[in-house]
């Protein structure tokens, strides 16, 4: 399946996208993932935020 996700981010004339994932703390105390597909530039700023 992730194979697919890579190879439809991969396009010629297009933006770069990369597919980021970090691990968050949820309200009920446990710990979730937040995943985003984003413009490469943005990536930085998901991190930080």
């Amino acid at each position: 399946m992730a194979k697919k996700v890579v190879a439809t981010l991969k396009k010629e004339g297009a933006t770069l996208y990369t597919k980021a994932v970090k691990i968050v703390k949820t309200a009920n105390g446990g710990y979730g993932y937040e995943q985003r597909i984003m413009p490469k530039d943005n990536v930085k700023e998901f991190f930080n935020s």
